[in-house]
């Protein structure tokens, strides 16, 4: 009996940092929207820094990192298994394998950088660097998944600013640089404590530095063009249903004529047509006819050939169809089977984007001429996920124009988080964000990232909201991630190459 006892206990011993790590994770997680408690963020990356420095061995490292990942994304990305219950008896049973499957999946690059931390240094101080590395490597890899970055903490902070000149993964890069001055704090005993104490409180000021208040009286002048953003507030369950479909598209129709004073553009989200454009010519005639010779941004699906698009069209004030996007960076497994084309050459078919089973991508980032507003970059969704795909625009627009549908998301956190990096996207580049979303959060924001209105989440309306001024291109506009990635690269080489002339110079 006292050997079982003893054997519990050991095994509990084992996994006890796990537990804790998983735990730490958690709560890391909570910085995200709808919690924005940005601080236990920081405590807690500090707390898993400091259980790193005490872990022996890269192998624990290696564990150690991909439990506090795991519990990090199982609580930041709760809003995956959403999809899943819109049509609940079909498709339910996947939602666990669905959020198991990418925190584990997503981790495992946060347990690389914690194993490489502490196969550089016993004290694994270059944890920072991997962990800022993994991050990069998360943004671009297999088209990328840069969702919950933990500098999004901080986009309400003053210090969140400092984006515009080294993007999220510089933000990164001082956030986990001041989550390890604090897990210095924790584990470190006399003199060095006190001076670690210093340090972490300068960081804690820096970091919780609000962010200023936007003027609503000065910040936009009157003269400004007015964009009307719609929101019909359609649940994804009903959105498709021919007994709401007809619902759906009166209430756009009519928040588009609503109101004497005419905006000079009228934003609907994406996907709000419920015919394709190939067969749309009477639902545009209706929607050209309700806006008055005002111009009209909407999204809908179009096949070209076999090929299946989602896309955003400018119907201009004589109601024709004068430009088109396609939405070029799609989500894998929600749009579009990876290889699908591939594999309908060796007979696996039904999976092919060319034969019109998912969608086809569009050529690439596009600015579309909105007359009086200027030029603007549009993104469809997801793409608003990715600081690189706004970067990569054939020229700087005047704004960033949002089309989404984020009733797949939820209604807990996944709309909020999706808001908050579109905000992120304006602090990066110096421009503003008109967001038009079918259930919300439809909202204009400011070239400093600010919300300077919004329509709440799962409410019908429309917003007029003046068009904010862009600011003059960030540094990081003209220079992207590079910058950043460089300096991880080479610290990491030298560091590499310090231990390596440390190892030679120790005798054996």
């Amino acid at each position: 009996m006292a050997d079982a006892v003893m054997r519990g206990r050991g095994r509990w011993g084992r996994l006890r940092p796990v537990a804790l790590a998983i735990g730490l994770g958690g709560v890391a997680g909570l910085g995200h929207p709808p919690f924005d408690l940005w601080p236990l963020t920081l405590v807690a990356f500090a707390g898993a820094f400091a259980l790193l420095m005490q872990t022996a061995g890269w192998r624990a490292a290696f564990w150690l990192g991909l439990s506090f990942g795991t519990g990090y994304f199982a609580v930041s990305l709760n809003w995956i298994v959403e999809p899943f219950f819109v049509d609940p008896l079909r498709h339910a049973w996947m939602a666990p394998f669905a959020i198991v499957f990418l925190s584990v999946g997503l981790s495992l690059f946060w347990a690389a950088a914690f194993a490489l931390g502490k196969l550089l240094s016993p004290s694994a101080w270059p944890v920072v660097l991997t962990m800022t590395g993994a991050e990069l490597v998360r943004a671009y890899i297999l088209t990328g998944f840069p969702w919950a970055m933990p500098a999004y903490v901080l986009v309400d902070r003053m210090v969140g600013q400092v984006a515009s000149f080294v993007g999220s993964h510089g933000l990164n890069l001082l956030f986990l640089s001041a989550a390890l001055i604090l897990a210095h704090f924790i584990t470190q005993r006399g003199r060095k404590r006190g001076a670690f104490a210093v340090a972490s409180v300068v960081a804690l000021l820096v970091l919780g530095w609000p962010m200023s208040a936007p003027n609503s009286t000065a910040s936009i002048p009157d003269v400004r063009p007015i964009v009307r953003l719609i929101q019909p507030n359609a649940p994804q369950h009903q959105k498709w249903d021919r007994e709401y479909v007809g619902i759906f598209f009166e209430r756009l129709v009519r928040f588009t004529s609503a109101g004497e004073a005419r905006p000079d553009l009228i934003v609907w989200p994406e996907t709000a047509v419920p015919v394709l454009l190939n067969y749309a010519d009477e639902s545009l005639e209706i929607i050209a006819k309700s806006a008055r010779g005002v111009p009209v941004v909407l999204g809908l699906n179009r096949f070209e050939g076999n090929r299946l698009y989602n896309a955003a069209v400018l119907l201009d004030s004589a109601g024709s169809v004068s430009a088109i996007y396609d939405k070029h960076h799609l989500v894998p497994f929600g749009e579009y089977i990876p290889l699908g084309d591939l594999l309908s050459w060796f007979g696996v078919t039904g999976m092919a984007s060319r034969d019109g089973d998912g969608f086809s991508a569009g050529p690439g980032p596009t600015v579309m001429d909105l007359g009086v507003l200027g030029k603007a970059l549009l993104l469809i969704c997801y793409e608003a996920v990715f600081p690189q795909d706004v970067r990569a625009a054939p020229e700087r627009p005047e704004f960033i124009l949002h089309l989404t549908n984020d009733a797949w998301f939820g209604n807990f956190s996944g709309p909020f988080q999706h808001l908050s990096q579109a905000r992120m996207r304006a602090i990066e580049n110096g421009l503003p964000v008109l967001r038009a979303a079918n259930t919300g959060v439809s909202a204009a924001i400011d070239a400093h990232g600010r919300v300077l209105a919004a329509l709440d989440l799962n409410t019908e309306g429309y917003l007029d909201v003046p068009l904010p001024e862009a600011r003059p291109a960030t540094l990081y506009t003209q220079s992207g991630d590079k910058p950043v990635a460089a300096i991880v690269v080479l610290l990491l080489l030298l560091t590499g190459w310090r231990k390596g002339g440390r190892m030679r110079l120790t005798p054996s």
